[in-house]
């Protein structure tokens, strides 16, 4: 008799129609309220809680993995090392074998009572992907503060004026869609930032169907609001990739603001140590330099690459590898735009394709020595 013959058959379990795939950071508070409420909702239909949790300090991971202990329909994901909305929902997307993926988020603002209407529209074949929209009929996002709303509001223009998607609410995190649908597009997205669903239809163009779906946004009962200048900052970049049909990286995006705000970190220290210092200008310079690189790496460390921040040792050890890298840039900078510029004596030709090679080095090498991204 085979190996194969004496190995026994599983026994059968309900199957699984619809992935609910929940992204946490420091939710632990709304695990098991958000559990319950799925439970009431989702009667009669095969489904199942993907908690993908970026390593929350207050136990979010743990608080799933106690519900899941008893409850087959909840498993958690805990993703150490790196970070961000964006990346947990391709993560969680990834990891179902259901027809259906639901992507919402855990602070109970989003209503889980539409889900079973956007399941039916998709079972209908009505649409491919189904957003849960606050601004047509039936939405609303009143619980939101002036600010944010405006925010909101602006960024939805921006989006439908540039790039043309079929979305109300492009900055929504609540949406469905068929999982095969989703596994053609996947190696397309970005990782880094917290607008999943735009990204998505953006990447997948017309061939996706997009339906909408409306909601009433609720109020935040427990945990803190991820919503912040980094939030609208990393949509910005999304949009930018996206205008240039992905040739520009919203990474890189970051790392050429962050190299702006270093050129004028250097300009002011330079400045100032001439001025007040008395210094000769070639330790003003090097003193200015070495700031301008210590800036860079901090903000570099907290956005461009947030979600694989460095700590500890390891953020000496990189801040020594992103200057090294960054003074071969330099010389790189110099060494091109000096040859450029003996062949045809066009100064602002030959000093930007200098700045941009420099730039591009660093970008490159940082990424892949310091912060170790792909």
């Amino acid at each position: 008799m085979s190996t194969a013959a004496q190995i026994p058959l599983p026994e059968p379990v309900p199957r699984v129609e619809l992935s609910v795939v929940l992204p946490t950071f420091k939710e632990r508070g709304n695990v098991a309220e958000l559990i319950r409420r799925l439970d009431a909702t989702l009667k009669g239909i095969g489904w199942e809680a993907i908690f993908v949790d970026d390593n929350s300090p207050d136990g979010t991971a743990e608080a799933a993995k106690a519900i899941a202990e008893t409850d087959p329909r909840v498993r958690c994901i805990k993703r150490v090392g790196r970070r961000g909305l964006a990346g947990a929902c391709i993560e969680g997307m990834l990891s179902s074998a259901a027809p259906y993926v639901a992507v919402m988020d855990a602070d109970l603002q989003h209503d889980e009572r539409v889900l079973t209407a956007m399941l039916e529209t998709l079972r209908a074949g009505k649409a491919d992907l189904v957003a849960a929209s606050r601004h047509i009929e039936g939405g609303s996002a009143a619980s939101f503060d002036k600010s944010r709303g405006a925010i909101s509001g602006f960024a939805t223009t921006l989006t439908r004026n540039i790039l043309s998607v079929p979305l109300s609410d492009p900055m929504s995190g609540f949406f469905m869609m068929r999982r095969d649908k989703f596994d053609e597009v996947a190696p397309k997205l970005s990782p880094v930032g917290f607008k999943i669903l735009l990204d998505i239809v953006a990447t997948a163009g017309p061939s996706l169907r997009v339906a909408e779906q409306s909601y009433v946004f609720g109020k935040r009962e427990q945990g803190e609001s991820k919503f912040n200048v980094q939030v609208g900052l990393e949509f910005l970049g999304l949009l930018l990739a996206k205008l240039t049909g992905d040739l520009v990286d919203p990474r890189f995006i970051f790392f050429a603001l962050v190299g702006t705000t270093g050129l004028a970190v250097h300009l002011v220290v330079l400045k100032f140590s001439l001025a007040v210092g008395g210094e000769s200008f070639s330790i003003a310079q090097s003193i200015a330099t070495f700031v301008a690189m210590t800036s860079n790496f901090f903000l570099n460390n907290e956005l461009t690459y947030r979600d694989r921040r460095l700590k500890g040792l390891a953020m000496f050890g990189g801040f020594v590898g992103f200057c090294a890298i960054g003074s071969v840039g330099a010389l790189t900078n110099v060494g091109l735009a000096n040859w450029l510029y003996s062949e045809r004596s066009v100064w602002w030709v030959a000093g930007a394709a200098g700045a941009i090679m420099g730039a591009l080095w660093n970008y490159a090498l940082s990424s892949l020595f310091v912060w170790r991204t792909r």
